[in-house]
């Protein structure tokens, strides 16, 4: 198989701590409306959109709730963040429909929304203050590191099940690893694992705030915690090697040159005339300019989160629902996601905003897709476009898939758009996500 196989964590069995007291079995574990209940209770979130500002405004108040050091917390455990929840496909029928896709599978948009608000459901659990119904933390999504699966079919009658746990803290961000199972024969089999980071901010969400210190019990729970150190200092390297930053290798320089020799209309030559616009399409091949799909949302008050932002789950359904949509209409037959890999979150979006998506097939090799989606907002105001995320996919096709060549010949661009221009810059970059996702498979 071509998927990476899982490594579930095998935390010890105290780990096991849910929502609610005492239970194990799946049917009484908590679901994701009660995450998404809890998590409301937690901030004091509005229920009405019209009382939002009143509910942001009595926020305030938690400032002096606010830690001054570090220090001044409680260390915390592995285990005290520690979170199970089902999402009962198989045992509630009546939820199925939202999850169901075409292909009578699930959803995978809908898990990444699900993976979200659990991801700062446990962030909460592990800042928790006692005798504080409220936190004063604003937690968010950064990043997601890394979502890998080894199941190519989520089944859509089937239980599911989520655990997870903070697995690394810096001083205001922190780390969680999560892990999705499902429900066959009466044993839950892995599905996928993901890895968030989440930062913690003051009431208003405006600057950084301080969290509890995690430490580590036992020599496996060491080595998790060791991971993450190293998972902050490979993402550091990976931002600063960013094409953005750094100029291409001489090895990528020499394959964006040999694909524009490649592409050369010789037949040109005699006539003299050959230049680089006399260009032409290798056999089986798709121009990258022919590789893109473009989508538009209107960020309505439906989709925001606790603090009245869209939801970060939500962006990342969209954006993933479009990825695939690329994927579908360049390799022409369905495609399997296989890794979604370093999402930064670098700016809020805000309720009334129009979401400009733009998902481009950027490397291909063999039956393997990787596209990335841009997203960015437009404020009609003042005629602005400011870019929110930039979202990474590898999928995995039923058939092998054409080569996609990037026409333009050029290096030194910015590469926060989709023009032409940033063709050969798109195209690296791709591949440097494919490479790294294939390193782990």
């Amino acid at each position: 198989s071509a998927y990476r196989l899982c490594i579930m964590r095998k935390l010890p069995s105290v780990l096991v701590r849910t929502l609610t007291s005492g239970t194990s079995g799946s049917s009484m574990l908590p679901d994701m409306s009660e995450v998404r209940s809890r998590l409301r209770d937690i901030v004091g979130a509005s229920t009405n959109w019209r009382d939002h500002v009143q509910a942001m405004q009595e926020r305030k108040a938690l400032h002096t709730l606010l830690a001054k050091q570090q220090e001044d917390l409680p260390p915390r455990r592995m285990k005290d963040s520690y979170l199970e929840v089902v999402l009962p496909l198989g045992s509630q029928p009546e939820i199925r429909e939202k999850y169901l896709n075409v292909h009578n599978s699930v959803r995978f948009g809908r898990i990444l929304e699900d993976l979200d608000s659990l991801g700062v459901l446990i962030c909460y659990t592990h800042t928790k203050q006692e005798m504080q119904p409220r936190s004063p933390l604003s937690i968010v999504t950064a990043l997601v590191d890394k979502i890998n699966l080894c199941k190519k079919i989520i089944y859509p009658d089937c239980d599911i099940k989520f655990t997870g746990n903070v697995s690394w803290v810096g001083r205001t961000s922190m780390e969680v690893k999560m892990h999705m199972l499902q429900l066959h024969d009466g044993d839950y089999s892995p599905v996928l694992d993901a890895t968030f980071v989440m930062v913690a901010r003051d009431p208003e969400n405006k600057r950084p705030a301080f969290v509890n210190p995690l430490v580590p019990e036992t020599p496996e729970e060491e080595e998790i915690f060791k991971q993450g150190e190293l998972n902050k200092l490979k993402r550091i390297d990976f931002s600063t090697a960013s094409l953005l930053k750094m100029a291409p290798t001489a090895e990528e320089r020499n394959i964006v040159h040999d694909i524009f020799l490649n592409t050369l209309d010789t037949r040109q030559e005699g006539k003299g005339t050959v230049s680089f616009r006399s260009r032409k399409l290798p056999p089986n091949s798709v121009w990258m300019e022919d590789a893109k799909l473009k989508g538009l949302q209107i960020c309505h008050p439906q989709e925001r989160n606790i603090f009245n932002r869209i939801f970060g789950g939500f962006l990342m359904r969209k954006a993933f629902e479009l990825g695939w949509a690329t994927a579908c209409s360049y390799g022409g037959s369905r495609p399997f996601i296989v890794s979604v890999d370093d999402i930064m979150f670098q700016r809020p979006v805000e309720v009334g905003s129009l979401l400009l998506l733009s998902g481009q097939v950027c490397y291909t090799e063999k039956n393997y897709i990787q596209v990335r989606v841009h997203s960015e907002v437009y404020d009609a105001d003042t005629r602005e476009h400011q870019t929110t995320n930039i979202f990474h996919f590898t999928f995995i096709s039923e058939n092998e898939v054409p080569r996609v060549v990037p026409k333009t010949y050029g290096g030194k661009y910015p590469i926060n758009a989709l023009s032409s221009e940033l063709q050969s810059m798109l195209y690296l970059d791709g591949k440097r996500h494919f490479a790294a996702t294939m390193k782990e498979i």
